[in-house]
């Protein structure tokens, strides 16, 4: 590992600091930097507060032991906000990034310090004195993931991630070649039983719609919220962005939703209040913002419970092999076992998320 990347996950070292003042003096955003501080949240990659020549800024880069696609990850969330550059979704403003492996080890980039709070993990005074914030908060995230949906993409930087063919036919043999890599001599994927809702979801795709931008992991653990008025501030985490079916955000939020059932706890600060929509009053919030037809809904919900349960038994994997805490391990693993068996009753006409 590089000796500039950081010592304590969550930071940067000194010498990393003094190779990123240079940086930032050659790109000619400032004089140096200062302040430099860990944001929470980022749990799979470093994400620190700094300040350059007094202006806030974020920065963002793999962790300290980066993964084979660390880099690569980077790369396509610098593509994602440089493509919302100057539309109406809410998201950081890129200020810039940089793909010289001699300047941090990896590559990174910086953002705009943006003004919100992350309801994982604490919540603004005027939402806990105000119920009515909590409500139109939701409902506006809702409508601001249907502007996403239709943000133009074409001729930007997030075409690259475009492939030709059928978006939805892929995902069913991408998701279990995933399960499949799991495998070790501790952890054999047949412990997820996914086959039942692997068939149906292939037996039942519906047509593919228009292409379009895709957040890929939408739920409220994911976003910042404006302090003072129910408004989405910026998405983040968008190291699961792509060009594909905008509707399986739909599916994912409504499937994350912290009411029950609630399989993955997320936005639990805020949810812990109450007043939140239902899920219904998602729905209708996201197609009265020119959100997509949501005829095959049912469909998207139950590959949302199908990728996130995949997703997520990684983990489980890990700890098996040594390489995660038990604790994490089991939760998640418990976790996917029962987005799998909710993928199951949505598939069986009792959808339990509308």
């Amino acid at each position: 590992m590089d000796d500039r990347a950081a010592e304590v996950p969550g930071t940067l070292d000194t010498t990393a600091v003094a190779a990123l003042s240079a940086w930032v003096r050659g790109q000619g955003i400032g004089s140096g930097v200062s302040d430099v501080e860990p944001l929470a949240g980022g749990t799979q990659n470093v994400v620190v507060r700094l300040r350059v020549d007094g202006r806030p800024l974020v920065l963002r880069r793999p962790p300290p032991h980066p993964r084979p696609n660390s880099n690569r990850t980077m790369q396509r969330e610098i593509a994602v906000l440089q493509t919302l550059a100057g539309s109406a979704v809410p998201h950081p403003e890129f200020v810039a990034g940089c793909d010289d492996l001699d300047v941090l080890g990896v590559v990174f980039y910086v953002m705009e310090d943006v003004d919100g709070f992350n309801p994982a993990t604490e919540v603004a005074s005027a939402y806990v004195a105000d119920p009515r914030l909590r409500h139109q908060v939701g409902l506006n995230y809702a409508a601001d993931l249907a502007r996403l949906s239709a943000a133009p993409w074409q001729g930007r930087p997030l075409q690259q991630l475009h492939r030709p063919g059928s978006f939805l036919a892929r995902q069913v043999p991408n998701f279990l070649k995933l399960l499949d890599s799991y495998r070790h001599d501790s952890y054999q994927p047949e412990a997820l039983e996914v086959r039942r809702l692997a068939d149906w979801l292939d037996e039942h795709r519906p047509p593919d719609g228009e292409p379009g931008i895709m957040h890929g992991d939408a739920h409220l653990n994911n976003v910042l919220l404006r302090r003072d008025v129910p408004e989405v501030a910026a998405f983040v985490d968008w190291e699961m962005c792509t060009i594909g079916d905008p509707l399986l955000d739909l599916g994912w939020i409504l499937v994350c939703w912290p009411d029950d059932p609630d399989p993955i706890n997320a936005g639990r600060e805020l949810a812990a209040l109450g007043g939140l929509p239902s899920r219904t009053e998602l729905v209708t919030a996201y197609a009265d913002a020119g959100g997509r037809p949501t005829h095959h809904l049912d469909w998207y919900i139950a590959m949302a419970c199908f990728k996130l349960a995949i997703v997520i038994e990684g983990t489980y994997s890990r700890y098996l092999a040594g390489q995660a805490h038990r604790e994490a391990g089991e939760r998640l693993h418990d976790s996917a076992s029962r987005l799998i068996g909710l993928g199951v009753r949505v598939a069986a006409g009792e959808n339990p998320f509308v």
